[in-house]
């Protein structure tokens, strides 16, 4: 399948029984509410995906169920975060007989690689597949930033094609079209910054929060684009309490604990991830419960 990278795609949460199992089941429920709600893709196995946490096989299913659930409706991407580069690259390669449409790919993990280490990293990647690519820039939790030097390298493969811009820097968005013009595409990767970078010209948000909220996050995008900045400034500015959730350590814990709410997910988590308990739950569960009494009626934004 070929597509763009445009529009809003929930890198999503991986559904757990409570014995730490795959649930299969909860996952493809949680499909059906993203794919209805109008999203332009997913995204398997990131850090919202308890990534760390998954075997290469459950790796494979999560993937081919959601292939086989969406019907080629919207692309299924594999997120790649791996130690090794050859490890890296054989998810690549594994990620085409799997269905996958594209990939995400973080710098090496637990290596503070230098620009020169990154960038034939992800070059060797890019080489392995024809998989088009988005590469994760989030020196915040990374420790690692791909300059624009670097993606002057990477842009010369076809299949670099975008980029999770997660530096938390709005400006980059621009420093990034100035230089690059349509070449990069551009997706913002925080939650808390989405409208302000799409207002900017990116072209798409890599979501967390629409895990939980899918009508709402599709919503804000496509009012952006569509101009209708009011309407959209509104539901923004409702979700800000529920997207900063998205810049916590236990992001996963808070956003699960938003798609029980909103009855579109578990809050199983897998070890050394614990539930949420005491005050925290309390604190988190107030927010989401505040968000839910408050919830705006949305404009039919599908017809836009």
């Amino acid at each position: 399948m070929s597509f763009n990278w445009q529009g809003v795609f929930p890198a999503l949460t991986t559904k757990f029984t409570q014995d730490e199992v795959l649930d299969l089941s909860t996952f493809q429920h949680n499909l059906k509410a993203q794919l209805e709600a109008g999203v332009d893709g997913v995204i398997i196995g990131g850090s919202l995906g308890e990534a760390s946490t998954l075997t290469n096989p459950e790796k494979e299913q999560l993937v081919k169920c959601a292939v086989e659930q969406l019907e080629n409706k919207v692309p299924v991407v594999l997120n790649i975060a791996e130690g090794a580069t050859k490890e890296a690259v054989r998810r690549a390669e594994e990620a085409v007989a799997w269905g996958a449409s594209g990939l995400m790919v973080l710098p090496p993990m637990r290596y503070k690689a230098d620009e020169r280490e990154t960038t034939e990293y992800f070059r060797a990647i890019a080489q392995a597949t024809d998989l088009p690519i988005m590469i994760y820039n989030n020196p915040f939790d990374y420790k690692i930033e791909v300059t624009i030097g670097m993606f002057d390298e990477l842009l010369q493969l076809s299949s670099v094609q975008a980029v999770k811009e997660s530096t938390r820097d709005v400006s980059n968005v621009t420093r990034l079209r100035n230089h690059f013009g349509d070449r990069l595409k551009i997706l913002c990767g925080v939650d808390t910054l989405a409208m302000e970078e799409l207002l900017m010209g990116a072209d798409g948000w890599v979501a967390g929060l629409v895990c939980a909220f899918p009508r709402e996050t599709v919503a804000i995008y496509r009012l952006v684009k569509a101009g209708r900045l009011e309407e959209a400034r509104r539901i923004y500015r409702w979700f800000l309490p529920l997207l900063e959730l998205d810049l916590h350590p236990k992001l996963v814990q808070y956003i699960k604990l938003a798609e029980v709410h909103t009855g579109i997910g578990s809050e199983h988590v897998r070890l050394p991830r614990l539930p949420l308990v005491g005050e925290e739950r309390s604190r988190v569960e107030k927010i989401i419960t505040d968000g839910l009494a408050a919830r705006p009626e949305l404009p039919d934004y599908l017809s836009l």
